[in-house]
């Protein structure tokens, strides 16, 4: 869940990227969130057969190849520079945590629950950003979202017994939401931190970096504690579609997409179509992993998404009326160096 391209470079340091979103833009944008969503679904195959470290080193193996060709085919040195590689190790770090601890939520839980669980971190990050950054300061309408997706994270956790999956395939487990719950959280610290280092090095550099780092905590988490139940000949076809869906489809095409639509269109009116991920992410565990639709469930999901959308609807308005009045002051600024307005001189 932390493939997204970071939503940091919007209008101000890439001035093209101001269409409005089209009907083609917004089916990938759709499109892409559909695939988050179905993440847990594949990692939920994945721990079928393989230890939940294991599963996250092949993920970002795979990852860390597509990042290496994307840096090459966009031109970007991954040669650190100095005090960059403390910047990446931190990274790399948080990485190994929040997804580890996503892994082994899904393991002892269901990808229904994880879809809604994780995607709490709308939750945190603005009580991140106001208590470490001093900014991004909110409106009761975002207030009023943050609470209704922590309302439906806890939903999830509080009810996780009472919600056996249809053929017990998927049981989620208190323990289990909990450590979805943390990581959710965790993701929200690096949320933040990744636009604090994104003022230092370029995007594909450092995820290319962390995902490196990544791969060698994780495998020598899983080296050392991990024990592997089935031969390499015997890992079946989904473990391994569930493997590719993650380190390809996620990190590769949605990476991609998502890039080229950052390109083209403020990320605060990309952002928006996130709040349809939680949903897909429910439909998609139904759908493949027979988890159970409780009516509590539907209510979570139907809460989180609706309070990622209130938050990330006002900050696209923002975004907006900043945008505007910073064309304002640039128009101004130009009729004092151009002798007034058109009327003016006239």
């Amino acid at each position: 869940m932390t493939r997204k391209p970071p939503a940091t470079h919007d209008s101000g340091s890439r001035p093209h990227a101001s269409h409005p979103i089209d009907l083609r833009s917004a089916g990938l944008a759709l499109l892409t969130s559909a695939f988050w969503g179905g993440t847990p679904v594949a990692i939920s195959y994945s721990v079928d057969q393989l230890p939940p470290q294991a599963v996250a080193a092949i993920r970002f193996g795979l990852a860390a190849v597509f990042m290496l060709a994307w840096c090459r085919f966009e031109g970007t040195r991954l040669k650190l520079e100095p005090g960059q590689s403390r910047i990446v190790l931190i990274a790399g770090v948080m990485l190994f945590a929040q997804i580890g601890l996503f892994n082994e939520g899904i393991a002892r839980s269901n990808s229904s629950h994880a879809s809604i669980l994780i995607n709490t971190f709308v939750f945190w990050v603005p009580a991140i950003e106001f208590v470490f950054v001093r900014h991004n300061r909110l409106t009761p309408f975002q207030v009023a979202g943050l609470i209704l997706a922590g309302s439906g994270g806890l939903i999830v956790v509080s009810t996780a017994s009472a919600t056996p999956s249809a053929d017990g395939l998927d049981q989620p487990t208190v323990l289990g939401d909990t450590l979805l719950l943390l990581s959710g959280f965790l993701l929200a610290i690096k949320i933040v931190y990744t636009q604090h280092a994104l003022k230092s090095l370029e995007p594909g550099k450092l995820i290319f970096w962390h995902d490196l780092i990544g791969v060698g905590l994780f495998a020598a988490w899983s080296g050392c504690f991990e024990s592997f139940p089935v031969g390499l000949a015997d890992i079946g076809r989904s473990t391994w579609l569930g493997l590719l869906y993650q380190g390809l489809l996620v990190a590769g095409f949605c990476f991609a997409v998502q890039a080229w639509m950052l390109k083209r269109h403020p990320a605060s009116q990309i952002s928006v179509f996130s709040c349809s991920t939680p949903l897909f992410g429910v439909a998609l565990g139904v759908l493949f992993r027979d988890d159970s639709l409780s009516d509590w469930l539907l209510v979570a999901a139907a809460c989180v998404a609706s309070g990622i959308l209130m938050v990330t609807y006002r900050s696209s308005d923002s975004a907006n009326n900043k945008a505007t009045a910073n064309n304002k002051a640039t128009a101004n600024d130009n009729e004092k160096h151009t002798g007034g307005t058109d009327d003016e001189r006239e």
